[in-house]
């Protein structure tokens, strides 16, 4: 029944349109959460991020998922470009987080190019309202591109994982060239 509840909700996300909840100009609400880079635990810690640079941040289903699974792997295809631009990326999931270490790692998806934050219990994806609520206990799929300062400079959500690395990259060249 909980499978079929979390299908009906992704379902109805495939044919909504693009919407983010936090919108450009909000102030992004730090957090630090359990992650791998590369099978390697740590505390990630957005604050500390941010220090270096821009952050995209993508929220995701769940590790080892078809669309999941395609949009690590097309984040980590374009890791080099966004370090070109001064930008980190994180993934952050409340979705089977127990086979992080692993998805964090394996070169069909992140290929230890950015870190995967556990989000237990949603707490980062309800401080983003990025959740897809009680019926389906997961996160959306959302990105957000954050400035060094904490303010939202992008946000994009759709279900289909094709756009967001295209999105994200864009916002943070734009962001860039601003900043030249």
């Amino acid at each position: 029944m909980k499978r079929l509840a979390v299908a009906a909700a992704l379902a109805a996300l495939a044919v909504s349109p693009a919407f983010a909840a936090l919108k450009a100009g909000a102030k992004a609400p730090d957090f630090s959460a359990p992650a791998y880079l590369a099978g390697e635990p740590f505390t990630y810690k957005l604050s500390d991020a941010l220090k270096k640079g821009p952050v995209v941040l993508y929220f995701f289903p769940a590790a080892h998922t078809k669309g999941c699974n395609l949009e690590a792997h097309l984040f980590s295809e374009a890791a080099g470009e966004f370090k070109a631009q001064g930008a980190s990326i994180v993934g952050v999931t409340a979705g089977k987080v127990d086979e992080l270490a692993d998805f964090s790692k394996e070169t069909e998806h992140c290929g230890g190019k950015f870190p995967v934050a556990a989000d237990v219990g949603l707490k980062v994806a309800n401080s983003y309202d990025a959740a897809l609520g009680p019926m389906a206990p997961i996160s959306s799929r959302t990105s957000y591109v954050i400035a060094p300062n904490g303010t939202v400079l992008h946000a994009y959500s759709a279900m289909s994982p094709d756009k967001h690395v295209e999105e994200t990259l864009a916002a943070v060249k734009e962001w860039r060239a601003k900043k030249k």
